[in-house]
């Protein structure tokens, strides 16, 4: 499966592209990157370094450095994923990187889905900007990527809501009007969101077990972990850390892990409720609603984990 990775990287960004990497079902082609988890700046140097430690000889281009509608000053989750956004181990990663692509991220988002049109999936687990301004400056591609793939959202099921407020997941209250326009657009899209990536928890035992796999992947991934770690025991009371990013490639390698509910989904974009994602999962009553003429597009609401779990630790065994 021919794949873009559009990403903010990000702790469990570098977990997820790591599997994306490694994984025989999937074909890396370009690494896209965003603001978010930390500025675009930072974010791109990571795609940068992560590509070249994870032996990924592939284009990075550097995308949108905030959300559609610039409004206030924007702060980075320095608290969740550190100064560089790698848990400040970032520095362990010794190796030369490539140049970035020349063009921006929506630009080589575009040109690689129009040269191999019904090929490419696009997988974003990040703000959704780059995929937004790829739609506006040649909304053709919706017809032509075979599958869009977000990790994003939160919908209530099993309890599981916002992270940044009660109803918001972060990578869509950063840039909510974006989100709004790739979840209507008329492409198929599988968001994997926290109904999903809350139920699967990488324990201290598990990360544990990654020292020592994967050349210095592992080593990398349980110190760059361990400031993640102690954010989701201070808020969470968790004794380890969410696998939300990499629940994504997971999706894209073996779907049956999932449960899927489909229905049309809008994003609220303003007042208290801002970046909630809401599906219209209802029969249709012939009633007009802001989902109306939406298309139906898939959220995850259950999840195997111990697939998860399992088809991440299997990434290390084939380094």
């Amino acid at each position: 499966m021919p794949v873009i990775f559009d990403t903010d990287p990000g702790i469990d960004d570098a977990m997820a592209l790591y599997l994306l990497a490694r994984h025989p079902a999937l074909d890396l082609r370009a690494i896209t990157t965003v603001f978010g988890n930390a500025s675009v700046e930072v974010t791109s140097r990571n795609g940068q370094l992560l590509a070249a430690f994870f032996e990924q000889a592939v284009p990075v281009a550097k995308g949108a450095a905030g959300p559609l509608h610039v409004d206030a000053e924007r702060e980075f989750s320095v608290h969740v994923h550190g100064d560089d956004g790698l848990g400040g181990v970032a520095g362990m990663i010794n190796v030369e990187v490539s140049p970035l692509d020349a063009r921006p991220a929506f630009q080589l988002i575009c040109d690689m889905v129009n040269a191999e049109p019904g090929a490419i999936t696009l997988i974003a687990v990040g703000p959704l900007t780059n995929l937004a301004l790829a739609l506006r400056h040649d909304p053709s591609i919706a017809s032509k990527v075979h599958r869009v793939i977000v990790m994003g959202g939160a919908f209530g099921t099993q309890a599981r809501c916002g992270n940044v407020t009660p109803v918001a997941e972060a990578n869509i209250i950063n840039d909510p009007e974006a989100a709004d326009l790739v979840f209507s657009a008329d492409w198929p899209v599988v968001i994997v969101g926290l109904d999903v990536t809350h139920e699967t928890v990488m324990s201290e035992a598990y990360l544990s077990s990654l020292q020592g796999r994967g050349g210095k992947v592992g080593d990398f991934l349980w110190q760059a972990t361990r400031h993640y770690q102690d954010f989701y025991q201070s808020v969470d009371g968790i004794n380890g850390v969410y696998a939300h990013d990499a629940s994504a490639i997971v999706y894209a390698i073996e779907p049956e892990a999932f449960t899927l509910r489909a229905g049309p989904v809008r994003v609220v974009t303003e007042g208290i409720a801002r970046g909630q994602t809401i599906q219209d999962f209802r029969k249709p009553s012939g009633a007009q609603t802001p989902w109306s003429g939406c298309p139906a597009q898939q959220v995850c609401i259950a999840v195997q984990a111990e697939r998860v779990l399992a088809i991440f630790d299997q990434a290390f065994d084939a380094a």
